[in-house]
Protein backbone atom coordinates (compact mmCIF):
# COMPACT_ATOMS: atom_id res chain seq x y z
CA UNK A 1 0.00 0.00 0.00
CA UNK A 2 2.47 2.64 1.22
CA UNK A 3 4.65 1.86 -2.51
CA UNK A 4 1.06 2.48 -4.18
CA UNK A 5 0.74 5.54 -2.48
CA UNK A 6 4.17 6.36 -3.42
CA UNK A 7 3.73 5.60 -7.18
CA UNK A 8 0.47 8.06 -6.85
CA UNK A 9 2.65 10.70 -5.72
CA UNK A 10 5.30 10.26 -8.11
CA UNK A 11 2.85 10.22 -10.83
CA UNK A 12 1.18 13.68 -9.93
CA UNK A 13 4.40 15.31 -9.55
CA UNK A 14 5.48 14.27 -12.94
CA UNK A 15 2.25 15.75 -13.94
CA UNK A 16 2.50 18.76 -12.24
CA UNK A 17 5.96 19.59 -13.59
CA UNK A 18 4.87 18.99 -17.36
CA UNK A 19 3.76 22.34 -17.10
CA UNK A 20 6.59 23.94 -16.02
CA UNK A 21 9.45 23.93 -17.85
CA UNK A 22 12.97 25.55 -17.52
CA UNK A 23 14.17 26.43 -21.51
CA UNK A 24 18.22 26.87 -21.47
CA UNK A 25 18.95 29.64 -23.41
CA UNK A 26 22.93 28.99 -24.66
CA UNK A 27 25.37 31.11 -24.68
CA UNK A 28 27.93 31.68 -27.98
CA UNK A 29 30.45 32.75 -29.11
CA UNK A 30 29.61 32.43 -32.60
CA UNK A 31 28.54 34.68 -35.09
CA UNK A 32 25.21 34.58 -35.82
CA UNK A 33 24.02 36.16 -39.11
CA UNK A 34 20.27 37.08 -39.00
CA UNK A 35 19.20 35.68 -42.75
CA UNK A 36 16.95 32.54 -41.87
CA UNK A 37 19.19 30.02 -42.94
CA UNK A 38 19.70 27.90 -39.82
CA UNK A 39 23.10 26.19 -40.86
CA UNK A 40 24.96 28.20 -38.21
CA UNK A 41 22.99 27.44 -35.40
CA UNK A 42 24.67 24.84 -33.17
CA UNK A 43 22.60 24.70 -29.92
CA UNK A 44 19.78 22.13 -29.83
CA UNK A 45 16.15 23.06 -30.85
CA UNK A 46 13.60 22.22 -28.31
CA UNK A 47 10.20 20.82 -29.30
CA UNK A 48 7.68 20.12 -30.73
CA UNK A 49 5.00 22.78 -29.99
CA UNK A 50 1.84 21.63 -28.37
CA UNK A 51 -1.75 22.91 -28.55
CA UNK A 52 -1.33 25.99 -26.36
CA UNK A 53 -4.69 24.94 -24.09
CA UNK A 54 -4.39 21.48 -24.21
CA UNK A 55 -0.89 20.03 -25.03
CA UNK A 56 -2.05 18.35 -27.80
CA UNK A 57 0.00 17.20 -30.23
CA UNK A 58 -0.17 19.53 -32.88
CA UNK A 59 -0.95 18.71 -36.74
CA UNK A 60 2.29 20.56 -38.14
CA UNK A 61 5.74 20.47 -36.11
CA UNK A 62 7.36 23.59 -34.61
CA UNK A 63 11.22 23.35 -32.84
CA UNK A 64 13.06 25.93 -31.52
CA UNK A 65 16.88 26.89 -30.31
CA UNK A 66 17.78 29.95 -28.23
CA UNK A 67 21.17 31.71 -27.75
CA UNK A 68 22.73 34.90 -26.48
CA UNK A 69 26.25 36.93 -25.88
CA UNK A 70 26.62 39.68 -24.31
CA UNK A 71 24.57 41.92 -26.28
CA UNK A 72 21.28 40.40 -27.67
CA UNK A 73 19.28 37.86 -27.40
CA UNK A 74 18.72 34.88 -30.32
CA UNK A 75 15.61 32.56 -31.51
CA UNK A 76 15.62 30.44 -34.15
CA UNK A 77 12.76 28.79 -35.15
CA UNK A 78 12.23 25.99 -37.57
CA UNK A 79 8.19 25.70 -38.93
CA UNK A 80 6.99 22.86 -40.61
CA UNK A 81 4.52 23.85 -42.98
CA UNK A 82 2.56 22.92 -46.09
CA UNK A 83 0.63 25.83 -47.01
CA UNK A 84 1.54 28.66 -45.71
CA UNK A 85 -0.83 31.94 -45.15
CA UNK A 86 0.28 35.54 -45.03
CA UNK A 87 1.83 38.25 -47.24
CA UNK A 88 4.88 40.88 -47.17
CA UNK A 89 3.64 43.42 -44.90
CA UNK A 90 4.67 47.47 -43.07
CA UNK A 91 6.20 46.85 -39.84
CA UNK A 92 3.46 46.45 -36.87
CA UNK A 93 0.73 45.15 -38.76
CA UNK A 94 -1.60 43.58 -36.65
CA UNK A 95 -0.42 39.89 -38.73
CA UNK A 96 -1.64 37.74 -35.83
CA UNK A 97 -5.11 37.94 -36.97
CA UNK A 98 -4.48 36.91 -40.35
CA UNK A 99 -1.11 35.47 -41.08
CA UNK A 100 1.41 32.22 -39.86
CA UNK A 101 3.51 33.69 -37.70
CA UNK A 102 5.67 32.99 -34.56
CA UNK A 103 5.66 35.11 -31.46
CA UNK A 104 8.22 35.32 -28.44
CA UNK A 105 6.36 36.83 -25.26
CA UNK A 106 9.39 38.25 -22.25
CA UNK A 107 9.12 39.18 -18.94
CA UNK A 108 12.42 39.38 -18.00
CA UNK A 109 11.69 40.50 -13.89
CA UNK A 110 8.83 37.81 -14.05
CA UNK A 111 6.39 39.68 -12.21
CA UNK A 112 3.65 39.15 -14.64
CA UNK A 113 2.84 43.04 -14.99
CA UNK A 114 4.44 44.16 -18.53
CA UNK A 115 6.05 42.13 -21.08
CA UNK A 116 7.05 42.53 -24.50
CA UNK A 117 5.46 40.73 -27.23
CA UNK A 118 7.72 40.11 -30.54
CA UNK A 119 5.93 38.42 -33.74
CA UNK A 120 7.72 37.57 -37.02
CA UNK A 121 5.32 35.88 -40.00
CA UNK A 122 6.74 33.63 -42.67
CA UNK A 123 7.27 36.90 -44.95
CA UNK A 124 9.63 38.55 -42.40
CA UNK A 125 6.94 41.13 -41.31
CA UNK A 126 7.26 41.76 -37.66
CA UNK A 127 5.56 43.53 -34.90
CA UNK A 128 6.62 44.90 -31.30
CA UNK A 129 4.27 45.63 -28.50
CA UNK A 130 4.08 46.04 -25.01
CA UNK A 131 1.32 44.67 -22.99
CA UNK A 132 0.71 45.98 -19.55
CA UNK A 133 -2.05 44.18 -17.12
CA UNK A 134 -4.88 46.36 -16.19
CA UNK A 135 -7.46 43.77 -14.81
CA UNK A 136 -7.15 41.01 -12.14
CA UNK A 137 -5.48 38.03 -13.18
CA UNK A 138 -4.73 39.85 -15.96
CA UNK A 139 -7.74 38.95 -18.06
CA UNK A 140 -7.07 42.66 -19.69
CA UNK A 141 -4.40 44.14 -20.97
CA UNK A 142 -3.67 47.77 -22.44
CA UNK A 143 -1.42 47.24 -25.50
CA UNK A 144 1.46 49.96 -26.85
CA UNK A 145 1.87 49.12 -30.40
CA UNK A 146 4.06 52.35 -30.60
CA UNK A 147 6.56 50.55 -28.42
CA UNK A 148 9.45 49.47 -30.86
CA UNK A 149 13.18 47.56 -29.70
CA UNK A 150 16.05 49.58 -31.35
CA UNK A 151 17.80 47.45 -33.53
CA UNK A 152 15.49 44.56 -33.68
CA UNK A 153 16.14 42.31 -36.40
CA UNK A 154 13.89 39.10 -37.84
CA UNK A 155 14.37 37.17 -40.90
CA UNK A 156 12.08 34.72 -42.48
CA UNK A 157 13.27 31.88 -45.17
CA UNK A 158 10.19 29.64 -46.93
CA UNK A 159 11.50 26.39 -47.52
CA UNK A 160 10.36 23.04 -48.73
CA UNK A 161 9.20 22.06 -45.46
CA UNK A 162 7.52 25.37 -44.45
CA UNK A 163 9.60 28.21 -43.07
CA UNK A 164 12.61 29.26 -40.89
CA UNK A 165 12.60 32.83 -38.64
CA UNK A 166 15.63 34.04 -36.99
CA UNK A 167 15.00 36.91 -34.30
CA UNK A 168 17.83 39.20 -32.70
CA UNK A 169 17.18 41.04 -29.51
CA UNK A 170 19.20 43.67 -28.29
CA UNK A 171 19.69 43.85 -24.53
CA UNK A 172 19.96 47.53 -24.28
CA UNK A 173 16.68 48.29 -25.59
CA UNK A 174 14.63 45.83 -23.22
CA UNK A 175 16.13 48.85 -20.39
CA UNK A 176 13.46 51.18 -22.01
CA UNK A 177 10.42 48.97 -20.45
CA UNK A 178 9.17 51.46 -17.92
CA UNK A 179 9.21 49.64 -15.03
CA UNK A 180 10.23 46.35 -16.20
CA UNK A 181 13.27 46.14 -14.04
CA UNK A 182 15.62 45.09 -16.46
CA UNK A 183 19.27 44.17 -15.79
CA UNK A 184 21.26 42.24 -18.24
CA UNK A 185 21.24 39.04 -17.65
CA UNK A 186 24.73 36.79 -16.94
CA UNK A 187 24.52 33.04 -16.34
CA UNK A 188 22.54 32.09 -13.95
CA UNK A 189 19.65 34.88 -14.82
CA UNK A 190 16.14 33.53 -15.24
CA UNK A 191 13.33 35.26 -17.16
CA UNK A 192 9.76 34.50 -17.64
CA UNK A 193 8.97 33.91 -21.42
CA UNK A 194 7.17 31.71 -23.51
CA UNK A 195 7.40 30.61 -27.36
CA UNK A 196 4.24 30.58 -29.48
CA UNK A 197 2.80 29.45 -32.84
CA UNK A 198 -0.09 30.37 -35.12
CA UNK A 199 -0.81 28.27 -37.71
CA UNK A 200 -3.71 29.39 -39.67
CA UNK A 201 -3.04 26.78 -42.57
CA UNK A 202 -5.51 23.57 -43.31
CA UNK A 203 -6.48 23.82 -39.94
CA UNK A 204 -6.15 27.10 -37.31
CA UNK A 205 -4.39 25.91 -34.50
CA UNK A 206 -2.35 27.84 -31.64
CA UNK A 207 0.67 26.29 -30.65
CA UNK A 208 3.44 26.84 -27.73
CA UNK A 209 6.32 25.26 -27.07
CA UNK A 210 4.83 25.42 -23.00
CA UNK A 211 0.98 24.41 -22.93
CA UNK A 212 -0.87 26.20 -20.03
CA UNK A 213 -3.04 24.93 -17.53
CA UNK A 214 -5.65 27.14 -17.53
CA UNK A 215 -8.06 28.16 -20.59
CA UNK A 216 -9.02 31.70 -19.38
CA UNK A 217 -6.64 34.09 -21.65
CA UNK A 218 -5.44 32.07 -24.55
CA UNK A 219 -1.90 33.27 -24.99
CA UNK A 220 -1.64 35.98 -22.67
CA UNK A 221 -1.23 34.26 -18.85
CA UNK A 222 2.15 35.25 -17.78
CA UNK A 223 2.00 33.30 -14.62
CA UNK A 224 1.82 30.60 -16.80
CA UNK A 225 5.09 30.94 -18.39
CA UNK A 226 7.88 29.17 -18.57
CA UNK A 227 11.43 29.61 -16.74
CA UNK A 228 14.19 30.82 -19.62
CA UNK A 229 17.25 30.46 -18.05
CA UNK A 230 20.64 31.81 -19.34
CA UNK A 231 23.53 28.95 -19.60
CA UNK A 232 26.85 28.63 -20.33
Amino acid sequence: MKFYTFLIFFFLIYVAGGYSQTIPIYKTTAKITIDGDLSDWKNQFLGPFLIHNSGEKASQETFISLSWNEENLYIAYKCNDSNIIGRAQKKDSQIFYTDDLVEIFLDPDGDGTNYVEIGVNAFSTNYDLLLKCISPECGGWKTTMNFNITGLESVSKINPDGYNVEIKIPFSSLTKIKNGNFLEPKIGTKWKANTFRIDYGNAIEYLALQPYKSLKFGFHQPAEFAVFEFVE
